[in-house]
């Protein structure tokens, strides 16, 4: 095998390399040594830090709390890996050689850089924090919380934008492959690499136009909301869910005439025309007004519509995500007060 050579240039590589190099030849200053089957750490980068910052072997010893030998030992090692003395006796002193003068300040700079990536500082500066997130929320989660969670981040964190993108017709792995940072919808993925809180659950409720004649002439029976037309949300068209399936159990068959991909969507033809449209109630109860609709309870017994929040695995420890994550279980945990 032929040896590699490495300059002066390339010796915080062989410093900072971590496996075994064999027949590594160094040519350094005046000197030419052999150096095989060597392993190279971090340890001996510190050991060589601390000796040109205290010029002894007891003074770099006492620092990285080790025993004079053991630091003796390093120092030879060190010798032999630049084929440079490093520290020459002055009488009852340790003079540092050209050369580790002149890499002085180039061996403590690798020592910190190698200290920030191996064991990173996890303080976040929120006034300083420049990051985009992008968010993948059910629409109505949007408008509804939305707003609150911008805020709370403009006013923590000015240099943080938010995108909100709209959900897929499809399953799609943007969490997996870092497209998207955090999503919350009825969704409950059950891959191992993917985070799931719950955040919360709310009832479903039935939104018509205000006059509608089921909003008059006593309470909604599950007869008279199958005997309507309804609409149904589903970003990826579908005509029948779970709500059908429980009317068949009663025995029941409701008429779906169109299907729109947002909740926002299907408000706006419930509120012109007789349609009905079933929905979270935390979503809508606070806006029917606003919007000319009336609230009417669900007469079927569904369970309530559950909101996860969700997320890689690979954000369990980045100090921005957690923070924003506590942001969005907040804005969306707190009911918007009714206008």
């Amino acid at each position: 095998m032929r040896p590699v050579r490495l300059d002066c240039a390339s010796l915080s590589g062989a410093l900072l390399s971590t496996v075994q190099s064999p027949m590594i030849d160094f040519k350094c200053m005046s000197g030419t040594p052999r150096v095989t089957h060597m392993q190279l750490d971090l340890n001996l980068l510190a050991a060589f830090d601390a000796l040109l910052e205290e010029g002894s072997v007891a003074g770099a010893a006492a620092r990285l709390h080790v025993t004079a030998p053991a630091m003796s030992r390093s120092l030879g090692r060190i010798r032999r890996t630049t084929g440079d003395q490093i520290l020459v006796r002055t009488g009852r002193t340790m003079t540092p050689t050209p050369y580790a003068i002149a890499v002085r300040a180039r061996v403590h700079e690798l020592l910190q850089q190698a200290h920030e990536v191996l064991a990173p500082s996890r303080e976040l500066d929120l006034a300083t924090l420049e990051r985009t997130f992008t968010l993948r929320w059910h629409d109505s989660l949007v408008a509804a919380h939305g707003p609150a969670l911008l805020r709370a981040v403009r006013t923590r964190a000015p240099g943080v934008r938010l995108r909100f993108v709209a959900e897929s017709s499809t399953d799609t792995p943007e969490l997996r492959r870092g497209e998207i940072d955090l999503e919350a919808n009825a969704n409950h993925p059950r891959t191992p690499d993917i985070r799931t809180e719950k955040i919360g659950e709310t009832p479903l409720v039935v939104a018509v136009r205000q006059g509608h004649p089921l909003s008059r002439g006593g309470p909604l029976t599950a007869e008279r909301f199958a005997a309507a037309e309804h609409i149904t949300v589903s970003r990826r068209g579908n005509l029948t869910n779970t709500l059908d399936d429980t009317l068949t159990r009663l025995g029941l068959t409701r008429h779906v005439v169109a299907t729109a991909p947002t909740e926002a969507a299907a408000l706006e033809f419930a509120r012109g025309s007789d349609l009905l449209v079933t929905v979270p109630e935390a979503t809508t109860r606070h806006t029917a007004a606003d919007h000319g609709l009336a609230v009417l309870p669900l007469p079927l017994p569904l369970p309530p519509a559950t909101v996860y929040l969700s997320w890689h695995q690979r954000y369990d420890t980045d100090p921005a995500h957690t923070w924003l994550r506590t942001q969005a279980r907040t804005a969306l945990t707190t009911h918007r007060p009714p206008p």
